[in-house]
């Protein structure tokens, strides 16, 4: 259980329910394309938004973001430490900053003072690939992990000097691009402090490689309680980041949204091509809220039977296509409209449980 931490409208820790974070990854001093990509994240899900901030004309730009978008927004600053101060003063409800570039004591300071004046959070962002040499800190309790010994041992400097200013409005991330690593030291951390925990795997490559990455590392953490907001960081369209994160939640059982999509792998005994079907049926609801359990099946065995706890599937042979709801058979209709058919009744389904 991790102390509680309000960012913006959102409060996590303490036992709410895990958020979904994502970054854009337009210019953030083009507004107009900033604002038009975090509505369309929005849309998919995110409850969380971070954009980089690498100038001042960047800094002064989130003010009119914030105007036009409807979810918190985390500016994330590096080495000069003069735009978290103008984020703040432009309404960032969170920055991330990896107090080791930010420069000097005295300028945390400055940035601690505008943030609580703000009442706005910090996240204290430490990367494996960017860890002090001269790590001072000695730590009590240890993990076999040499890497991740050293990520928290950084962290609980900058830690204990933020506790030092009365500032405890702290979210904590400790992310390396190896799995294990960022298990190892989420793992050790937990067990120094209790503030809440953004998880996830840096640079985790791209989206099929990214996405096992993320999965494993992400699933395995919050399977043992620790992770309070997520991001599946991909090269790869940000929406997906959020559509990915949201499947680890289903999974796992922590969240219900969007459609849960089941299909069986492909045989000898299949008539309609699965592969090509369950794809588009993916594509074509992957932007609905509502959680579903949508059935993409092969042949008669594993047909309307097996899939009998899906809300909605499809199947088919040489001749026809065959719509059911929870395995029972309600139409059958030519192959060529069997998508066509499947949305209209899928759409009932919608607007019944609107």
């Amino acid at each position: 259980m991790t102390k509680k931490v309000k960012i913006g409208k959102i409060t996590i820790g303490g036992g709410n329910p895990v958020a979904v974070q994502s970054m854009t990854n337009t210019k953030t001093a083009d507004i107009k394309s900033t604002v038009s990509q975090i509505k369309r994240l929005q849309e998919a899900g995110c409850e969380i938004i971070r954009c980089s901030v690498p100038d001042i004309e960047s800094a002064l730009a989130i003010k009119k973001i914030k105007e036009n978008i409807k979810i918190p927004l985390v500016a994330d600053i590096h080495y000069d430490y003069r735009l978290a101060i103008e984020s703040l003063k432009n309404g960032a409800d969170k920055i991330r900053i990896n107090p080791g570039n930010i420069g000097n004591q005295e300028r945390l300071r400055d940035v601690i003072k505008i943030a609580k004046s703000k009442d706005a959070a910090i996240r204290i962002g430490v990367n494996s690939g960017s860890l002090k040499s001269n790590i001072n800190y000695k730590l009590k309790i240890k993990s076999k992990n040499a890497t991740a010994n050293q990520m928290v041992a950084s962290l609980m400097e900058y830690v204990e000097f933020f506790e030092n200013e009365n500032f405890s409005n702290l979210v904590i991330s400790l992310k390396a691009s190896d799995v294990l690593t960022t298990i190892e030291a989420y793992r050790l951390f937990s067990k120094l402090r209790d503030y809440p925990l953004h998880i996830g795997i840096t640079e985790a490559g791209t989206e099929l490689g990214g996405i096992i990455k993320s999965s494993i590392g992400i699933g395995i953490l919050l399977s043992e309680g620790l992770g309070d907001t997520i991001r599946v960081s991909l090269t790869a369209d940000p929406e997906m980041e959020v559509y990915v994160a949201y499947r680890i939640l289903n999974t796992l059982g922590l969240r219900r949204r969007g459609i849960d999509i089941i299909s069986c792998p492909t045989c000898a005994r299949t008539e309609i091509d699965v592969i090509k079907i369950a794809h588009k049926v993916e594509e074509m609801t992957k932007n609905i809220a509502l959680p579903l359990k949508v059935a993409v099946m092969g042949c008669s065995v594993n047909g309307p039977g097996e899939a009998s706890h899906a809300d909605i599937g499809i199947t088919g042979s040489k001749s026809i296509g065959v719509i059911f709801k929870r395995g029972k058979i309600i139409k059958k209709v030519k192959k060529k409209d069997l998508l066509k058919e499947f949305m209209k009744e899928l759409n009932i389904i919608i607007k019944e449980n609107s």
